[in-house]
């Protein structure tokens, strides 16, 4: 009798394989640091900018002290602004799936979601986010920490497309065809 057959592969997982993440730094990445009044005056306006408006948010974080302040500045600073805040989300550096908190942060239909988190906690988040919701990359911000230059290979090139954020000196980045591209910040004016 001839031996059965390999059992048929199950859908790869939205986990981002140790390999890759050990290959990208995964243990190496910068932690986030606390964000700088220029990086959230800058996220500000980058949100207050976009066309169509934007009103109502759902701000997302990792556990780290860091990341958790950003976001309640941000919520801070965005409620103060007459704006609305849907929902704040958190999500641990390493989990079994991130299915839960991915579900939780997808689940309301803002017209934009605001993450402050680590690198390889973010690129695992959107991993799922983009696997299993209709969460949209392009409708998303981020904070300094996420514009490091090996996030998108780490999430895959598709999976962060059209993300932007801003950076610790108020410069922006954007994510692009797996590029994460920064601008520089706007001179400073010369006049009082």
């Amino acid at each position: 009798m001839p031996p059965a057959p390999p059992p048929s592969p199950a859908s790869p997982s939205p986990l981002v394989p140790h390999e890759a993440a050990s290959a990208y730094g995964g243990g190496t990445l910068p932690s986030p640091t606390p964000h700088t009044h220029a990086e959230l005056t800058a996220l500000l306006g980058l949100l207050t900018a976009a066309r169509p408006r934007i009103g109502t948010v759902v701000v997302g974080h990792s556990r780290d002290a860091a990341s958790r302040a950003s976001a309640a500045a941000f919520v801070a600073a965005w409620s103060a602004a007459e704006r609305t805040v849907l929902g704040v989300v958190d999500w641990p550096e390493t989990a079994a799936s991130w299915l839960r908190p991915a579900k939780r942060f997808a689940a309301w239909e803002p017209d934009a979601w605001v993450v402050a988190a680590a690198p390889l906690g973010w690129a695992q988040m959107s991993r799922r986010l983009r696997r299993n919701t209709t969460w949209d990359p392009a409708r998303t911000y981020g904070f300094a920490a996420l514009g490091d230059s090996r996030l998108p290979a780490l999430a895959g090139a598709a999976a962060l497309q059209g993300m932007r954020g801003v950076t610790a000196d108020g410069g922006v980045w954007t994510i692009d065809r797996g590029w994460l591209v920064r601008h520089l910040p706007p001179p400073a004016s010369d006049t009082p």
